[in-house]
């Protein structure tokens, strides 16, 4: 009988075509696609030092990397500490239902601990039925709806 490893670590430079494939099959499942250039800049920015970029982690099983999770630190007026929000979630299709998803969200969760921001909070669409399952054991749902400039 096969056991495969879950790991989690930070994103690095050599992972451009994985996490390339990871991304533009979260943003397939959100019906939309971003050119290229959006591609480089956002993965640069991913590896870059500026406190006010996102991070990236990768989720491996057995060194194939199956998962992604960007998120960021920010500051918030009703908080003297920064919250955490984490915009992109994505687990390949043949690796769910192993813990991905709940491994990654536990590892911002932790990054948010070691940098101080009691808080992390994500969205997702409603229709996204089999993730909310797992938001609904990890999180709590909150009432507030989202907005945007059209």
């Amino acid at each position: 009988m096969s056991h495969t490893s879950l790991n989690v670590r930070f994103l690095r430079a050599e992972d451009y075509d994985s996490w390339c494939a990871l991304w533009r099959g979260y943003l397939t499942f959100y019906e939309t696609s971003v050119p290229d250039r959006v591609y480089k800049t956002t993965f640069d920015r991913l590896l870059g030092d500026d406190p006010q970029d996102y991070s990236c982690l990768i989720a491996e099983l057995d060194t194939v990397p199956v998962g992604i999770a960007h998120y960021l630190f920010h500051r918030h007026c009703w908080k003297i500490e920064d919250v955490c929000y984490l915009q992109d979630l994505y687990a390949d299709p043949s690796a769910r239902g192993r813990g991905v998803g709940r491994t990654l969200i536990e590892a911002v969760y932790a990054q948010a601990d070691a940098a101080g921001a009691p808080s992390v909070y994500w969205t997702t669409q409603e229709f996204n039925h089999s993730a909310r399952k797992l938001y609904d054991r990890i999180g709590q749902l909150t009432p507030f709806i989202k907005y945007q400039r059209g």
